[in-house]
Parts: structure tokens; sequence; C-alpha cells
């Protein structure tokens, strides 16, 4: 992955290198100049640009503030839960005033040892209570059953039944946690932000705005960041026997700083965000006696099929002063990519038409990553 996205760099270190040294009237090897300024000019039609300003960073944080788009799972409901007994769960069973039907507590043994254990067939054997079906049931039904059978030998049977060892269900936690493992379902309630929690948390290389958790079949992506920002409970799951919960690596969660800059490269977003002040700034800041101040880009994919449009080209005028504050204010997200110019602010057009092909290159490493 490093190896890519050093590639990566390079290649779109080059891309950059070419269009800064566009001059007006050049053209590109093999194509005539006329069908060169038609691409660029179509190219331009599908690409959104704005302005980096007070406004657009008002309607930035308006649209954040607004609640998300909710998951269509309606969130937890623990009241009623019940644990479902199943094979291989090991029970303690007493009966008050007949110690003669309670196996004695040893010092060198354990109550999991000295326990009745649900059998492969799901039946659970117990003195004048044979083959009672367990599997399946929950402790109070289990409960219910051997008072029925015990009632015909002892009047009005005390029965005590408890868990003691939970070995039929197990979730899975995987991927970047301190401690991934297997983890059991419990008679309390084991949600997926538990588990997480179970498992030591996220390690620092972990992608904290989603999980994915795999049921069966069907996985579904947990956006984590909006549980924990947000309060959305609706991304927080029961969890059951089986069930997965994976947690990626951050590995891709970079944004690619670019052009007239000391130091080109990529910056790691991390769990508390970055804005676009911090990028540049980790990047070496601009080339004072060359970068055009104005010339400041962030681009940022978008859907083509869905949106009709290839990219949104946000500018920043660092000329003005309150353009810090400005940058400060404006948060990149992952695969963006920030552009400083050398180029007379005339020519930027070519500049952004030189790059836009990059953003495929940032989708294609991405892929290949995640097969791997």
């Amino acid at each position: 992955m490093a190896l890519s996205c050093k590639t990566l760099v390079a290649s779109l270190t080059l891309l950059t290198m070419t269009g800064c040294t566009i001059i007006p009237g050049s053209h590109f090897e093999g194509i005539e100049a006329g069908e060169q300024t038609k691409n660029l000019e179509q190219d331009l039609e599908k690409v959104n640009i704005q302005i980096i300003d007070s406004v657009l960073i008002n309607k930035k944080k308006q649209a954040q503030t607004k609640s998300a788009p909710r998951s269509s799972y309606n969130g937890l409901n623990t009241s009623d839960y019940q644990y479902k007994l199943g094979v291989g769960d090991v029970l303690t069973i007493g009966v008050w005033d007949h110690p003669e039907l309670t196996i004695p507590a040893a010092v060198q043994r354990t109550a999991e040892f000295d326990g009745f254990r649900v059998q492969a067939d799901g039946t659970v054997t117990y003195a004048y209570a044979p083959n009672i079906q367990a599997a399946g049931k929950t402790v109070q039904q289990l409960h219910s059953e051997l008072v029925r059978r015990l009632s015909r030998v002892i009047e009005d049977p005390q029965i005590d039944v408890k868990i003691v060892g939970f070995r039929s269900q197990k979730a899975y936690v995987t991927g970047e946690v301190t401690k991934p493992g297997v983890y059991p379902v419990t008679e309390i309630p084991l949600t997926l932000v538990d588990a997480l929690n179970q498992a030591g948390g996220l390690t620092e290389a972990a992608d904290w705005r989603t999980v994915t958790f795999t049921r069966g079949n069907k996985t579904e992506v947990i956006k984590l960041d909006d549980f924990y920002a947000r309060g959305d409970i609706s991304q927080n799951r029961l969890l059951q026997h089986g069930d997965i919960v994976h947690v990626n690596r951050n590995d891709l969660q970079n944004v690619f700083v670019l052009g007239d800059v000391k130091k080109a490269g990529s910056v790691e977003v991390n769990r508390y965000g970055l804005n676009l002040a911090e990028a540049l700034a980790n990047s070496g800041g601009l080339n004072e006696n060359t970068a055009d101040a104005n010339g400041v880009f962030v681009l940022r994919k978008r859907d083509l099929e869905r949106d009709g449009v290839i990219a949104d080209v946000y500018q920043l005028h660092a000329k003005n002063v309150a353009a810090l504050v400005l940058a400060e204010q404006f948060e990149l997200q992952p695969h963006d990519i920030v552009y400083v110019t050398s180029a007379p602010l005339a020519r930027w057009n070519r500049v952004i038409s030189l790059l836009l092909p990059s953003i495929a290159t940032v989708d294609s490493i991405d892929d290949l990553a995640a097969t791997k």
C-alpha cells in the first residue's frame, strides 16, 4: 500500500509539474489544438467550481448540523431481551430444602465444572426430569418445565436455575482493535459498540469512520462516526450468534497535497479531521517566490452518473488576510486533492483539466488496496 501511495504521488506530481508549464497556445502531443480545447471545455462544463468564502463555510456548517439521513434500522430494543440457551451452555440447578438434589460445592471444582451441560441433542437431564429440551428456550421457560416435572415428586418445588457457562453463542471482532477475538453472547445484551469496547477499542491505525457488520450472507456498513459524533443510535446493533464486526485500516484516509508547495505528498486524515490550513502546513506551506497564492485549489470527486458532475473544485484566495481563517474552517475529506499552482490565474482551468484524471487514479489504487 505504501508503494502504491508513493507511485500515486509521483504520478500526480508529474501531472502538476506539467500543468505548471502550460503556456498559451501549447497543446498535448498527438492531439490537435482544436480538439484539445474542445476536450478541456467539455471537462470544465462537468466541474462545479466554488470560491472558499464565508458564505460557503456557513453553508457547509449548516449542512453538517442538519440531521443526517438515518439508517432504516430503528435502533436497539434491549428491554425485552432474553438469552436463549444453546448446545454447550452450562447450568446450575438447585432445589431449596432438598440438598440431595444439589451437587455440593467443592474447593477444587468450579460451578461450570459441576454444572449441567446442554447436550448435542439440545437436552438437559436433571433428577426426576430427564431429557428436558433446553436449546432454544429461555432460563424462565426451562425453569417452568423443571417445576412442572419435579412437582410430580416434590410439593411446590422452589428451583433456582442459573447459567454459569455461556458456550453456545459467540460474536467475532476482527481487524484494527486492541484485542481482536471471539466474544460470548450472554444474558447481558451485547451490542456492536459494547463488543468494540470489550475488544479494547480501536487502534491508531483503525478507520474510525465505518465498520463492517456481517450477519449470515448480509454485510452492511455501520457509520461509527455518526454514532459517536451525532448520537445516531440507529448505527448500533444487538449482536447475535455468528455476527462479525470488522474494523478496517485507515490507510486510505488520506489527502494529497501537490503543486507549488515545499513538500508535496499525502497527509493523513485522523479521527479529529483535517482542515485545509493543516494540510498546507503539513506540506511545508506554499513556495513564497513561485506559488500563486490565489491558486490554491481543492478537488473533490463526485459521481458523474448520479450528479452529472465530475468533481467539485474549491478555490481559496490565499492572498487575502482572511484566507487563513477560512482555510482553518474548510474541512477536507479523504481522497481530496489539494493543488497549489504557480500558473497565472488565467490558465488555471487547464491545470484543473490535467488534474481531473488523477481522481480516477486515486480510486483505482483504493480499489486495488481493497481487494488485497
